[in-house]
């Protein structure tokens, strides 16, 4: 039986594909598909018309292949995104001292890695494109914190003009929908002179109504606190409708954000339970209903790794190498050419670890790193290292006790 490689070299608009057989035949020379129905139908035609088992690879570049495969994956075919790393690190029959770099070459050479590797590749599913919604709503989630983070150093610099220092006033965890007491105060008392005008009696009695039309708890001591505190605050804006409208702007605007964070919060907890590995993950120390599914979304499936070296390398959470003849250093930075995303996740998992201090083996290890007076940056980088590898070992040992699916 024949085989046909098809590799795609997948751009914003358009593919470039090539067709190869074993022995460097070419079935098909490079050509472009744009990324439109018609193309799609055409490209589906042509890999129908070839005779003998046809396998497709193309290369998991950010979003542009996902409806590449999407659209190959339902048509029946059997369709496979590859690491572009691998593929950029596959020599194949390809000269390493003369490496020509156009689409029409990359396609040759995704189709030559396709017959090199063709019993190891990994078909493309239903289950990837969870994976990749998963993923898709963690960078939503990333730019709405950093977002939700702007507007309430926004807030926080207008208050200071208008009534400084109520942003300290409780430290009331933010509530599900992401609304928090203090920037609910200010909504009310967005300015010094809308309390301090009045009677501490006067006062106190609004503040108590106010808790409980927004259903905080009451404390008196705490009205008399702030009524007191507000006497002596000196505004530098007037409180006129100006100061009230960019006051209440700001206030809508990060509280917007903070609705926005979340539902995504909670949309990708969601949508990580639908993943096999996700209970596993969830019992893992450190980790909860938020930065779980931000792992998962970033490490996505680890059958892609082929050893724990492989996953730290991706999150580059890797000790670097600096050998040389008979010279060979011992301590040498990691390597940081993998995710930032995922460093950043795994980084805010080990200051949880730092700050819960639990029986966990990862906790242990970069306690015992920090009381050799190891700096921060290593010791943090290590334990990040040992939960990845962790990480790897339960979720792969599990996902092989689950049965396949043909």
């Amino acid at each position: 039986m024949n085989m046909n490689a098809v590799g795609i070299d997948v751009s914003k608009r358009k593919s470039t594909i090539a067709v190869l057989r074993p022995g460097g035949e070419v079935v098909v020379k490079p050509f472009d598909v744009p990324h439109r129905s018609t193309g799609f139908q055409s490209l589906t035609e042509l890999i129908n018309s070839l005779d003998g088992e046809t396998r497709i690879v193309m290369e998991c570049t950010g979003r542009y292949y996902e409806p590449v495969a999407r659209q190959l994956s339902q048509a029946g075919f059997f369709v496979s995104a590859v690491n572009p790393q691998i593929i950029h690190n596959f020599q194949g029959q390809d000269n390493p001292l003369r490496r020509v770099k156009t689409d029409k070459a990359d396609s040759v050479k995704i189709a030559r890695y396709t017959l090199d590797c063709w019993a190891n590749l990994k078909q493309y599913n239903l289950m990837d494109e969870l994976r990749t919604q998963l993923k898709t709503m963690n960078r939503q989630f990333d730019f709405y914190m950093k977002h939700k983070t702007a507007m309430k150093n926004n807030l926080i610099g207008l208050i200071d003009q208008t009534h400084p220092g109520a942003n300290t006033y409780f430290d009331s965890p933010a509530r599900e929908d992401g609304s928090q007491k203090w920037v609910d105060f200010l909504d009310t008392y967005w300015h010094v002179d809308c309390g301090r005008k009045m009677s501490l009696n006067a006062f106190t009695d609004r503040y108590q109504k106010w808790c409980g039309r927004k259903k905080f708890n009451f404390s008196k001591s705490k009205a008399e606190e702030i009524y007191r505190t507000a006497k002596e605050l000196i505004p530098v804006l007037p409180k006129d409708n100006f100061t009230k409208r960019i006051v209440k702007q700001a206030i809508q605007q990060l509280n917007a954000a903070s609705q926005t964070v979340e539902q995504l919060r909670s949309l990708m907890n969601e949508t990580a339970s639908k993943l096999p590995e996700y209970s596993v993950v969830m019992a893992m120390k450190g980790v909860g209903p938020s930065l779980g599914p931000q792992l998962m979304a970033e490490i996505g499936d680890v059958a892609r790794f082929t050893h724990k070296g492989a996953i730290t390398a991706f999150a580059g959470v890797d000790p670097g190498v600096n050998d040389s003849g008979d010279y060979s250093q011992k301590s040498v930075h990691a390597s940081k050419h993998g995710s930032p995303v995922l460093r950043k996740t795994l980084f805010q998992v080990m200051d949880v670890l730092i700050k819960t201090k639990p029986d966990d083996a990862v906790y242990l290890f970069m306690d015992k790193k920090r009381t050799q007076g190891k700096p921060y940056y290593v010791y943090m980088t290590a334990g990040a290292n040992k939960f990845l590898r962790i990480y790897y070992g339960r979720v792969k040992e599990y996902l092989a006790t689950l049965p396949t699916s043909d």
